[in-house]
């Protein structure tokens, strides 16, 4: 008489061995990646709160410590009075407005044009299109053309700088979303005589609002951030919310007043900090929508 050896043991230690579903990583996998991001992201977000709520003699030397008497109301009060955030940040929206406008317009044409064809040509244009986004731009160059130009030092100058900078990170988003769209509707829209314009403007464009949503958000935070580009186009002639930062740092007004500099840093990352927050979830769908479709 034959006897069935029991097999249940060898795939349960197999699975331990492998790290599968009762491996030790499984459960320890969730603290790991919290205290990551308590200490990638938490820990400086607390210490620009903390610091920005501080005297100048509790701030001179940033920790995590908490203040011994709140003053962030006084430090916000006092930045925007003595560092002409006002000015600054008209500056910011003057050049951020329309290089965004005129980058998702130029970016999503093209990236139309480029999702709709389908020749080598077409392929090699779309690589070069979308090198921008590894291949920083040359400051050196772009400063002598823009003195060529007479653009130098003009918020013109600086919305076609960050025109080209951000160009190919829309039509890397745009382009494969476009290639989910059915060609049928745009050949209907032909058959009943619209041009290639009235076809993007009034078909292709409301359909690219979730992934246009994406690419917005992100534009802005670059741009809402440069400091590097603006210094080197339009420093000392526009002021932008970080020129202004690293400009009032740099003197006498904000020497080691940290508390100053943490509460200015708030203020000008508050604005886009809410956008985010808001729009969270279109960045995920449209960066889904974009790059994996």
């Amino acid at each position: 008489m034959s006897t069935v050896e029991p097999r249940t043991a060898a795939p349960r230690t197999a699975a331990r061995s492998l790290g599968g579903r009762t491996g030790p990583w499984t459960r320890i996998r969730p603290v790991v990646v919290l205290l990551a991001v308590v200490l990638l992201v938490g820990m400086p977000l607390w210490i620009i709160v903390v610091t920005a709520g501080k005297t100048q003699a509790e701030a001179l030397d940033p920790n995590l410590s908490l203040p011994q008497r709140w003053q962030l109301w006084q430090n916000f009060a006092d930045v925007w009075n003595q560092a002409h955030v006002p000015a600054a940040f008209a500056g910011s929206l003057v050049i951020m407005v329309p290089a965004v406008f005129l980058v998702l317009i130029f970016g999503s044409m093209a990236a139309w044009v480029l999702a709709r064809r389908s020749s080598r040509l077409t392929a090699v244009a779309y690589s070069l299109a979308i090198s921008g986004i590894v291949l920083p731009p040359a400051v050196v160059t772009i400063v002598l053309l823009l003195r060529q130009l007479g653009l130098a030092g003009t918020v013109v100058g600086m919305i076609g700088v960050y025109v080209g900078m951000y160009m190919s990170t829309v039509i890397f988003f745009v382009t494969g979303f476009v290639r989910t769209i059915p060609q049928e509707l745009e050949e209907a829209a032909r058959v009943d005589g619209a041009g290639p314009l009235r076809v993007f403007a009034t078909m292709i464009l409301p359909m690219l609002v979730p992934v246009l949503s994406t690419a917005t958000i992100l534009i802005c935070l670059y741009i809402w951030n440069d400091v590097f580009y603006a210094f080197f186009v339009v420093g000392g002639r526009v002021q932008t919310l970080p020129l202004n930062l690293y400009n009032v740092a740099s003197a006498g007004l904000y020497l080691n007043n940290w508390h100053l500099i943490f509460a200015y840093v708030i203020l000008m990352s508050l604005p886009l900090l809410l956008v985010f927050v808001v729009a969270q979830r279109k960045i995920i769908s449209g960066i889904t929508a974009g790059a994996v479709k």
